[in-house]
């Protein structure tokens, strides 16, 4: 008989996932679409596309995945980021995000397929797993890249320069660089008076519309009066503790 050996099991990650890297087929000038034409080398998912060091990408990526072979295989690392670069970009669902795809030839070339193809490049639920898999490393890596070639693509501010044109930008309104100030004229979320303002408007409403009926009929009782003593005895206290201000806010 022979000893049986306990031997620790490869521990597959993700969801027994698979990773195989992809060759780089995309080509910008041989992208077929059925519309006739090319791309348009200005539109905007073009030129992001440009930005992004795909291949840096992909090194880190297959790394999340298990190297036996086994399992199904995943999307490329460029369908992967390019989808939610699009979701947050446009602000879509994950279920709008595929039907945009599949309908638009530009984002089809800024996920990386190499041609224009009528159907769903992936199902809607694949978001949740193209989040997880990327993690926040890759993820503010990739925001770091578009932020970093913006950053060499734009002019320096001419306003800078002797001799340079000032007319070019005007700054506009102030700058509060300290995150922990505010305005002071800016009332406190919970204040009575705003509770109190909305009131005064929505008499005001009742007022107006009243006015316009053709045939007067009973006007609705508001207590306005004294509702606005209420609220000036309220205001007008030197300590307002937390079961007053509970009560003021209830009349």
């Amino acid at each position: 008989m022979h000893e049986k050996t306990n031997k620790p099991l490869k521990t597959l990650h993700l969801e027994n996932a698979m990773y195989q890297k992809t060759e780089n087929q995309q080509q910008f000038e041989n992208f077929h679409h059925p519309f006739g034409g090319q791309l348009r080398s200005d539109n905007r998912w073009v030129q992001l596309s440009k930005l992004i060091s795909w291949n840096v990408l992909e090194e880190k990526y297959a790394s999340q995945f298990a190297k036996s072979g086994m399992g199904a295989k995943a999307k490329p690392v460029r369908i992967a980021v390019g989808a939610l670069i699009i979701k947050e970009k446009c602000g879509f669902s994950a279920e709008e995000t595929v039907i945009q795809i599949r309908e638009n030839h530009y984002l089809q070339y800024f996920i990386g397929l190499p041609e224009y193809q009528d159907e769903e490049p992936f199902n809607p639920s694949m978001m949740v797993y193209f989040r997880k898999r990327l993690g926040d490393d890759i993820l503010n890596e990739v925001n770091e890249m578009i932020c970093s070639a913006e950053t060499k693509k734009d002019p320096e501010d001419h306003n800078d320069k002797p001799g340079g044109n000032q007319s070019q930008k005007t700054n506009h309104g102030h700058l509060i660089v300290d995150a922990t100030c505010a305005p002071a004229d800016i009332r406190y979320p919970t204040d009575l008076s705003l509770l109190n303002e909305a009131r005064e408007k929505l008499e005001a409403i009742i007022d107006r519309l009243y006015e316009a009926l053709p045939d007067k009929t009973t006007k609705p009782r508001t207590y306005r009066i004294n509702a606005r003593k209420d609220y000036l005895k309220a205001a007008k206290a030197r300590k307002m503790t937390k079961q007053a201000l509970r009560k003021a806010v209830g009349k």
